[in-house]
Parts: structure tokens; C-alpha cells; sequence
């Protein structure tokens, strides 16, 4: 294969770093394996976003999911690195990691992780009639 799993994670400029807007990224097949038993793990990984200076690139970002592949990781513990790992790539003013994981032994786990950048104030929700 040309393309192979790769940890970085690449960036571009934000457009419009003057304004707050959100970026949402889907990404259905994430997949790595369970520490306990070596058993793949399927989960969809949902990541809202509101930049700062960067944006994350989306082929990078899929060759980085990729890496988990033929990893061992609890859910709880690989929400919270990819959130970190994002995090230090791009800096964004807000960051929320939604990692929603297929029943396994009649549980399904999800896990919220969500990262703040310090004196950022999310704008007021606005409403339509």
C-alpha cells in the first residue's frame, strides 16, 4: 500500500480566525483493540471544534485514527490521548472528542472528553422561532 498509519497530524491556517465558528468531523470505523482480551474495539469518533490559529487536515487526521488500529487501549484512556493529541496539534479555543464504542458484552460505552482553552467564553446559543 502507498498510504500507511502515521501519528502526525497535519494543520492548516484558519481561514477566519477572527470568528468563533464550529467544525464537526465524523468518522465512523475507528477501530483498536482491547488491552484485556486483544479483541477489536469499533467505535464512531465525533469531534466538535472551534479553532483558533489552525484547523486540523482531514487526510492526516484519518492516517492518525489509522494508528489505533493494532493498539490496546481501554476507552477511557485512548478519548482522552486522541483529545490530547488534538489538542496540542491545533490549540483551539474549545474541543469536545464524543467516542461512541459498539456493545461488547452487552455494554456500550461512550466517552465524552472535552478541553477549554483558558479565558475562552463560548458565545450565547442562539434561538429561532
Amino acid at each position: 500500500m502507498t498510504t500507511q498509519p502515521s501519528t502526525s497530524l497535519d494543520t492548516f491556517d484558519n481561514p477566519n480566525p477572527e470568528r468563533d465558528y464550529t467544525i464537526r468531523i465524523e468518522t465512523p470505523e475507528f477501530t483498536c483493540l482491547c488491552p484485556v482480551t486483544g479483541q477489536p474495539d469499533f467505535a464512531e469518533i465525533e469531534i466538535e471544534y472551534v479553532p483558533d490559529r489552525l484547523c486540523l487536515e482531514l487526510k492526516a487526521l484519518k492516517l492518525y485514527f489509522w494508528s489505533y488500529r493494532d493498539r490496546g487501549a481501554f476507552h477511557e484512556a485512548v478519548t482522552n490521548q486522541i483529545l490530547s493529541d488534538l489538542v496540542a496539534a491545533v490549540s483551539p479555543r474549545f474541543m469536545r472528542l464524543n467516542a461512541d464504542f459498539n456493545v461488547r458484552g452487552g455494554v456500550y460505552t461512550r466517552v465524552v472528553a472535552e478541553h477549554r482553552a483558558e479565558g475562552w467564553v463560548a458565545a450565547e446559543a442562539v434561538v429561532l422561532p
